[in-house]
């Protein structure tokens, strides 16, 4: 069989990075998250610092987020002016979430890795989401912030998420549609979303 890879999009303090971390050590493959970052700069030799400002999220304008630009596999060159624009940053991530999906079954997290790899036949791609009260309690614990300042936080990361997302897609992030599994980590808990993945991985690929 060929690799299996699951992509998992997550609301913020839903859990989902944790989910798929325990999900990828229960199958023995690699989860990778902001690693892909870091594998990006050094196929590009651009600066990892400029991939982490734009880490899941869009730095132009507002207004321009408004617009999009589905992702089509193009890299510019280093003489490009828009070398190191949002676009080509993102670019170079999914160059190297489909060299992953070719070489590994693993489990990549966020970066719109569905859409990247919607033409691959052996993707399971999750939705992990969590009610605001789950998500703040879960927030809080790991943040030295107020109530308010978490929530305002929690807010705005899945704001630049969705934004990001709508951009270099043109679909709907929290849209359960574009997911084979949307996941309430808050009812189900950690280990039952686990659990759920994979039996959805035995039934699709026996």
């Amino acid at each position: 069989m060929e690799n299996i890879v699951i992509t998992i999009s997550r609301q913020y303090g839903s859990g989902g990075k944790t989910i798929g971390a325990m999900l990828a050590k229960e199958l023995g493959v690699n989860c990778y998250s902001r690693e892909i970052l870091r594998m990006a700069s050094e196929d590009s030799g651009i600066n990892e610092r400029l991939f982490g400002m734009s880490d899941e999220k869009i730095r132009k304008a507002g207004w321009f987020r408004i617009l999009n630009r589905p992702y089509e596999g193009q890299l510019l060159p280093p003489e490009d002016r828009d070398f190191v624009s949002d676009d080509n940053l993102f670019n170079y991530q999914a160059k190297v979430i489909k060299e992953l999906a070719s070489k590994e079954t693993c489990v990549i997290i966020g970066r719109c890795a569905d859409y990247v790899l919607k033409d691959y036949p052996n993707v399971v791609s999750v939705f992990i989401h969590a009610d605001r009260k789950f998500c703040l309690a879960r927030s809080m614990e790991r943040h030295s912030m107020t109530e308010k300042e978490m929530q305002k936080y929690i807010e705005k990361t899945d704001r630049y998420r969705a934004d990001f997302y709508e951009y270099h897609t043109g679909h709907k992030w929290a849209d359960a549609r574009n997911y084979d599994l949307s996941l309430n980590s808050a009812k189900l808990g950690f280990e039952k979303c686990v659990e759920e993945i994979r039996s959805y991985m035995k039934i699709r690929f026996k």
